[in-house]
């Protein structure tokens, strides 16, 4: 019976020092993201806006001539930030998959991956994430100033012979994979889709993946970013469940339906999460405040643009994905959910979006049907309080 009261008043304790050191006014300003994804060589007028996000496909097979064109496309954007990962049909950007099956493609003609891959890597004005998470922090005096939190990954389920893949049917491969998204991920950005939201193919199936879904309502960021399956373009504002004690994963229904203010005429394919637009996202971008959530140690990497990006120096610091393991474990466990919960409250729902800019899928058969790039307004904390 002592341990039991001691044990109540321990979790008590942890859950009103989470509360208190949880900021109350946090200031925030709107930014604007510009969010385009399967441009498969094509280019497309962007609207202006302080972020860029590619999810993927830029090309068709990740030739050297067609990255090179997408590229410098892309670098030629006036945007302080811009942010790309790639897609499956970005073959050689994909080391493994290109190694195995590289020369049945591009017409036997040979390709450089290293050259391929630098190109990206090694883009001035350009952050490429591959599976990986950074810091964003908007410098320019003209921009808003505001900070985020950013992780992207190009994996997908399988779907033929191409790269970036992992079996459909394992789940424990796509765990392990997806367990690697970090708690306070702001925005997320992927190239499939989750399961049930902008995954519905030409066919009326579902082609996105159930254990990404499942990693997003553990994270619950502000924004989730997808392309790949083209004809599914849209914006999903899904609440997730947080009061059931006994059953995981679960969303609350929503009457939310995107009207694209963009067809037809000459205006931007607006999502409006901001204030100022009148219906903002209930997510609050609260951090985890416990133990297995310190934070890495970072070196701070400025662009050519002059936003500033933190990167983890040392992959000993922290593991990404501490947090979002050990859901129905041991509750004074480290990798407990417990703390992670009560820290993030504030994490109540999330706006997928799936901004394909082909309309057609692939293999593009007759004139192309390109849409307009999906551009979200959205409140970010502000890092410099002198502003």
């Amino acid at each position: 019976m002592t341990e039991g009261k001691d044990r109540h008043s321990q979790l008590a304790t942890m859950k009103k020092s989470h509360v208190s050191s949880s900021p109350v006014h946090q200031r925030t300003r709107r930014t604007r993201i510009v969010c385009i994804s399967d441009t498969h060589n094509c280019t497309v007028k962007l609207p202006k806006g302080d972020v860029l996000i590619h999810c993927g496909d830029l090309t068709n097979q990740g030739s050297f001539t067609e990255l090179s064109k997408q590229v410098a496309w892309l670098e030629k954007a006036d945007f302080e930030c811009k942010l790309v990962i790639a897609g499956n049909h970005d073959i050689t950007l994909d080391t493994a998959f290109f190694e195995q099956y590289g020369d049945y493609f591009h017409n036997n003609t040979p390709q450089n991956i290293t050259d391929c891959q630098n190109l990206l890597k090694l883009s001035k004005s350009l952050t490429y994430l591959e599976h990986s998470s950074c810091t964003i922090r908007l410098t320019s005096s003209s921009g808003p100033r505001t900070i985020f939190s950013v992780f992207g990954s190009p994996f997908i389920p399988s779907c033929g012979k191409w790269a970036f893949q992992y079996p459909r049917e394992d789940s424990t491969v796509a765990e392990r994979i997806w367990n690697d998204i970090p708690l306070d991920t702001d925005i997320l950005i992927t190239h499939g889709p989750v399961r049930a939201h902008g995954d519905e193919s030409r066919h009326r199936e579902a082609k996105g993946c159930e254990i990404l879904r499942q990693a997003v309502w553990r994270v619950r960021p502000r924004i989730a970013l997808c392309g790949h399956v083209h004809e599914a373009r849209g914006v999903h504002r899904v609440r997730w469940d947080l009061s059931s004690k006994s059953i995981r994963y679960n969303e609350l229904e929503t009457n939310y339906q995107w009207e694209d203010p963009g067809v037809g005429n000459q205006k931007n394919c607006l999502v409006d999460l901001s204030a100022k637009g009148g219906l903002p996202l209930n997510n609050d971008g609260s951090k985890v405040l416990s133990p297995q959530s310190l934070p890495m140690s970072v070196s701070e990497v400025r662009s050519s643009s002059g936003s500033t990006i933190n990167k983890p120096t040392d992959p000993e610091d922290a593991d990404p994905g501490i947090g979002t393991r050990g859901l129905s474990g041991n509750p004074t466990s480290a990798r407990s959910d417990g703390p992670a919960l009560i820290g993030r409250l504030g994490r109540k729902e999330t706006c997928i979006i799936n901004c394909a800019i082909q309309a057609g899928s692939y293999p593009h058969s007759g004139p192309r049907r390109l849409h307009k790039p999906i551009v979200v307004d959205i409140d970010l904390p502000v890092w410099d309080h002198n502003i």
